[in-house]
């Protein structure tokens, strides 16, 4: 049998080693367990790709960018490793800059086929390639979510260019076809799926984040779709079109085996439960032995029980340390009210508070911006952040929008500075009351200084209503190093815990 396989991985987020940074017990993650999965079903005739989201999310990928920011990142490290063919980009690979991003793409063996991104006019890379396997022509060309500027620090993208995916699919589609005539086109989204796959229903708000749905059905020359960004695992077929998506930080590997005699194209999702290359872990161990001690180093002690044993309950009844990162916020920016989400995967701190529970908590690269906003514009916000809940068989639960088909609890901010109620079962948009600040309701034209990050900030999570308010500061400082900071300097965390959000089924 003649075959062509493409192996794929995406949002690996930085994770090479396989075990998890909050408690060092072994995970089934990271590319070092990946590259033993590629080199057990790779032969001459495969093509290896990267989908994206590869350079930040991991404790390793953050302290190299604190402290070893002039040297090659790991993950690049990793790629040429394993030996992959092509690269895309994801959003989150401008988080720290264009200076890390492009010293990633220079250093890469790979080139990278990202066809809707521009750097001063010009492409980053090449806009397509052409691979010839058993005399079988297959044409590769990659894009990225274009909402980048929705969430991404101005400074972190300026001179690049993001054209809308769906549209630029369309013409590389055209181009491709009437330039090189392939056998197969094979279209790399750093994107998901807008729709249920099974049944077209709308899953989120129409923003043009995720159109991979529409590039399914709407776009025709495409075989094969692989696509990232909602961390879900997915494979199948639909209006004749093969898709894939993988979940997050190296768990799965895509395998698209193409039967040339039979034109039959199988799409397969793999977990990365084998052993770990030793040879990918020695790469860097000196690094991540050095991360591995920054790590445990102590910062101070907290009086006050920080600890996350229950995410939802810790949403429903504010943990304390959201209240501690709002007051960090608060007072790193002076504002009035601060903003924060309960990130998934949280731990919390401990008694004896480490770099390993700062980058276990807050897991995201985040700076703080301040906003002037008017008691309208917070009610606004709260009815947003309370759209977050829903009641089933008389609880409260994660409402279905903010669960599938990605879960993004990480839009749920909550707001220090002021007290409020949010009633579930009321209808949405109506569901927050009882705002005061200091014991004072708070009115429609009052107006407060609020500090949140600058995801939020840039209207993220579809806050747009915090996007068009007014930006009084931005703090350049990232929201770990302002923690640090603070534990340091007071050593010990003592304050009286606050219970000011009332979360009630009616």
């Amino acid at each position: 049998m003649k075959r062509v396989r493409i192996l794929a991985t995406s949002d690996v987020h930085g994770y090479v080693y396989p075990y998890a940074y909050s408690n060092q017990a072994s995970a089934m993650h990271g590319l070092a367990r990946v590259s033993t999965l590629v080199d057990a079903l790779r032969d001459e005739n495969t093509i290896v790709i990267d989908n994206g989201d590869i350079l930040e999310g991991s404790p390793l990928s953050f302290y190299h960018y604190h402290y070893h920011q002039d040297e090659v990142s790991p993950s690049t490290l990793a790629l040429n490793a394993i030996k992959y063919d092509f690269v895309n980009l994801g959003n989150h690979d401008f988080n720290y800059g264009p200076n890390a991003l492009f010293q990633h793409l220079h250093s890469l063996n790979a080139p990278c086929i990202t066809s809707n991104v521009t750097y001063r006019d010009k492409p980053i890379d090449v806009s397509y390639v052409i691979k010839q396997v058993h005399d079988v022509k297959i044409a590769i060309f990659g894009l990225i979510t274009h909402y980048v500027p929705h969430w991404e620090k101005k400074e972190n993208i300026k001179h690049f260019h993001f054209m809308d995916a769906f549209e630029s699919a369309k013409r590389s589609v055209d181009t491709i076809k009437r330039l090189e005539n392939p056998d197969y086109i094979v279209c790399v989204y750093h994107g998901g799926f807008e729709r249920d796959i099974e049944t077209g229903l709308i899953t989120e708000d129409q923003t043009g984040e995720n159109q991979g749905y529409r590039m399914l059905k709407e776009i025709g020359g495409i075989d094969i779709l692989i696509t990232g960004h909602q961390h879900r695992s997915l494979c199948g077929t639909k209006f004749n079109k093969v898709y894939t998506q993988t979940s997050c930080n190296g768990q799965e590997l895509a395998c698209i085996d193409i039967d040339i005699d039979r034109r039959v194209i199988t799409p397969t999702i793999l977990k990365a439960d084998c052993p770990s290359d030793p040879k990918i872990e020695k790469l860097f161990q000196k690094e991540e032995d050095e991360c591995q001690a920054w790590l445990d180093q102590p910062l101070g002690e907290s009086v006050v029980d920080l600890r996350i044993f229950d995410e939802h309950q810790a949403r429903v009844h504010k943990s304390q340390v959201i209240t501690f990162l709002n007051h960090v916020a608060m007072e790193a920016t002076g504002a009035d009210l601060s903003g924060s989400a309960l990130f998934i995967g949280a731990t919390g701190f401990d008694k004896e508070i480490t770099m390993r529970n700062l980058v276990s908590t807050y897991v995201y690269p985040n700076t703080l911006v301040v906003k002037e906003v008017t008691g309208k514009i917070l009610k606004q916000y709260l009815e947003k952040c309370a759209e977050f809940f829903a009641v089933k068989n008389e609880e409260i639960i994660v409402s279905k929008w903010f669960d599938y088909p990605k879960p993004q609890h990480y839009n749920y901010d909550m707001v220090d500075g002021i007290e409020y109620t949010i009633t579930v079962s009321n209808e949405i948009g109506n569901r927050v009351s009882n705002i005061k600040r200091n014991g004072s309701p708070v009115k429609e034209d009052d107006v407060f200084t609020l500090c949140i990050n600058n995801y939020r900030a840039s209207g993220g999570g579809n806050f747009d209503m915090i996007k068009q308010a007014k930006t009084v500061k931005e703090i350049q400082a990232g929201m770990v190093d302002l923690l640090a900071d603070y534990i340091m300097k007071h050593k010990v965390i003592d304050f009286e815990p606050i219970d000011n959000i009332t979360v009630k089924i009616r």
